[in-house]
């Protein structure tokens, strides 16, 4: 049976995991040694970076994205190796992002990528017979999982299960019992908190002879007999089984034995056990990920301290092949997730939660306790932003906004962030790339109820939008709030000018004079942003960030800004994609300039790497239409004397199951295919080629 509180433990444990990945993530091996983190640090009890905004890491997008078999593949059965491993090659951009490109034969995951591109099926593909021992049993298999465990409450064996099968793409032997025994683990977390309880249920799920198994109990064995010295413990790691002994780059043994050792000794305190597993070095934030999913589903959001939460502000970022998949808002995802979890189970979904989760729009509804979905206010000494219970249009949440005595014309922004520059990162940790979340022609709409506390008028709103590349604010008209009511407010987002929109909120202004400050409250609920866009991207407005054009990312070829162009360059196939990842029925317009090669080409209802639809101009004088299903497929074509050095209007529209290409407003294409009915858009080729894209103008249909 689904528990009650299903919902909440998901958002626990997913938050819990991205706790623990932050909190380890700046200590991370090679260098930062057990003894240069204590000498650094101590007994570590907070972050030990203040990242401005934490970039991508492999722990977090693994558990993401392999999760999308469900969709992809097995959405009305159990998964395969085969169903992951598609996801593997799918959403990964080739060589970047995603997880550690290491080398060839270095790292798992890099092996196991190669060896799935060039045939090798899965379970083979991350098999002993294939890679080695070594290699094999890195810590890949068990840092991945998270979300098979998440989706099988109280199912510990099911969990197990579905863990092992994801692990198998990329690891064997020893490296898939670390997928059943967290996996497992956090399945029973679902129904107790008692640390040996969940410990055992995931040691249960693996043979009792494996080494994971004996590291395991060395480690439970050596807490019985000090019970209150997690640093004598790890030294005994050290000794009978270290790195000097388990080899490669990251192997799972150790690790393992720093994870029980941190669930052990953390005695069911989530913030002590992540801590533990950050000061125990190894791979830091994998396992300070691991054991926070665990404890974060065992002790719930309260259990999670507000130093380790707030800053997270419910949101982290992915570098998968889908920039708008890259923007994650923790609490919808956990809504994701805990339908799956009814799925999986055969139960009915409840309708609250059915209704509460839009994939293809933001819908926040402050349900969730401590949910704030990622909404920021631009002045921390002006405002302060946090959940309330105490108020809500509907339900029992909302975002609670204290202003403090502000004055005329003193205001502050509260927004959403749908979109990140590369300035907004200390770093480049798996080189994210975004798509916007908000685009011109939609609709903003929130519910604002204002309690003020002094001031002699009442407080007012602008709606307002920001560019993300000149920073220009365009701000709506104001409206006057009125003190003890709910008001709706809704605007279409304005033409952004060919830019990107990085804020979306409102502008509160204070009206009353200096000598009468305004204090008191506004309390936001139901923000919304939904239906069709209508936009153009103008490329003199971009810039490179991660080594990519925006709003693209990039898989393959060499590609530039060249005045008001995207230009690629490549010798190889190539692809870059952008906009809503779940876009139904859309017409996309490029101005393509082909200056060498036989295939220039827009792509629609792109799905990932591995599944969409290009049309454009094509080798032998022709306009054709390809599917990519794991390969591409010609669909149609016609014969058309496009030549070199000459620009195209190109357009391609998608509507229904029609695919329609259309070359300077001339219909040349139209074919019937059902195959993917939504995905991104942007431009490819199918060969070598150099080519400049221009003017990329994008209409959806409602």
């Amino acid at each position: 049976m689904i528990p009650s509180n299903y919902v909440e433990k998901v958002y626990a444990g997913y938050l819990g995991m991205n706790v623990g990945i932050r909190l380890g993530a700046p200590v991370e091996p090679t260098h930062w040694t057990y003894e240069r983190i204590y000498q650094t640090y101590g007994d570590i009890k907070d972050y030990v970076k203040p990242f401005k905004n934490f970039a991508a890491d492999d722990d977090a997008n693994g558990p993401y994205y392999f999760l999308r078999a469900l969709y992809d593949d097995a959405k009305d059965r159990d998964i395969t190796p085969n169903d992951v491993a598609r996801a593997w090659l799918n959403y990964s951009r080739e060589g970047v992002g995603m997880f550690w490109w290491g080398g060839y034969g270095v790292s798992t995951e890099h092996t196991v990528y190669v060896n799935l591109k060039r045939g090798i099926p899965a379970p083979q593909s991350g098999s002993i017979r294939q890679n080695g021992l070594i290699v094999a049993e890195q810590i890949g298999g068990q840092i991945f999982i998270d979300t098979w465990g998440l989706i099988t409450p109280g199912n510990p064996k099911k969990a197990a299960d579905l863990g092992e099968a994801a692990a198998r793409v990329s690891h064997d032997g020893e490296g898939v019992l670390g997928a059943r025994f967290f996996c497992a683990a956090i399945s029973k977390a679902f129904e107790t908190s008692n640390i040996e309880e969940i410990i055992a249920a995931g040691l249960a799920q693996i043979p009792a002879e494996s080494t994971y198994s004996k590291v395991a109990h060395a480690v439970l064995d050596f807490h019985k007999e000090h019970p209150d010295d997690f640093r004598a413990c790890r030294e005994m790691l050290e000794r009978d089984w270290g790195y000097d002994k388990y080899t490669g780059v990251c192997h799972i043994i150790p690790n393992a034995g720093v994870c029980v050792l941190a669930m052990i000794y953390g005695q069911g305190d989530f913030n002590r056990t992540v801590e533990i597993a950050t000061m125990c070095s190894w791979d830091t934030d994998c396992n300070a990920g691991n054991v926070g999913t665990v404890l974060g589903v065992a002790c719930g959001v309260d259990g999670i301290a507000d130093h380790y939460r707030q800053p997270i502000n419910d949101s982290i970022v992915m570098s998968g092949i889908s920039g708008y998949l890259n923007i994650l808002d923790i609490p919808t995802y956990a809504k994701e997730l805990s339908i799956l979890g009814y799925r999986m189970a055969k139960e009915p979904c409840p309708q609250w939660l059915a209704d509460s989760y839009k994939e293809d729009e933001i819908y926040f509804d402050f349900e969730l306790p401590g949910s704030t979905h990622n909404i920021r206010v631009s002045d921390p000494y002006l405002c302060r932003a946090k959940h309330s219970e105490e108020m809500a249009y509907q339900g029992k949440g909302s975002l609670e906004i204290v202003f403090d005595r502000m004055a005329r014309p003193q205001n502050a922004k509260v927004y959403y962030k749908p979109f990140y520059t590369r300035d907004e990162f200390n770093d480049e940790r798996y080189s994210p790339t975004f798509a916007p979340k908000a685009y011109p022609g939609q609709k903003v709409s929130m519910q604002v109820y204002l309690d003020q506390w002094s001031g002699n008028e009442a407080m007012g709103i602008a709606p307002y939008i920001r560019l993300a590349s000149s920073k220009k604010e365009l701000v709506q008209g104001y409206i006057k709030l009125t003190d003890k009511e709910w008001l709706h407010v809704e605007f279409t987002i304005p033409d952004a000018e060919g830019e990107l929109i990085d804020e979306v909120g409102i502008v509160l202004e204070a009206y009353s004079p200096a000598k009468f400050k305004s204090m008191g409250r506004i309390f936001i609920d139901e923000f919304r942003i939904s239906g069709p866009s209508e936009y153009h991207i103008d490329f003199a407005k971009q810039q490179i960030n991660f080594g990519c054009v925006t709003p693209f990312s990039h898989n393959h070829g060499a590609w530039s800004l060249e005045q008001d162009a995207m230009y690629l360059m490549t010798a190889d196939p190539a692809e870059a994609y952008t906009g809503n990842y779940f876009a139904k029925d859309y017409s996309v317009a490029v101005r393509i300039n082909p200056q060498y090669g036989s295939s220039h080409l827009v792509a629609v209802r792109a799905q990932g790497a591995m599944r969409g639809y290009h049309a454009g101009l094509d080798e032998d004088g022709e306009v054709s239409l390809y599917i990519n299903h794991f390969g591409y497929k010609k669909l149609a074509g016609r014969k058309f004397a496009w030549e070199l050095d000459r620009e195209y209007d190109v357009r391609v529209t998608v509507q229904g199951s029609t695919i329609t290409l259309a070359i300077d407003g001339e219909e040349l294409i139209q074919h019937e295919d059902d195959t993917f009915a939504y995905g991104m858009y942007g431009v490819s080729t199918l060969g070598a080629a150099r080519t400049y894209f221009r003017d990329i103008r994008l209409t959806e249909r409602a």
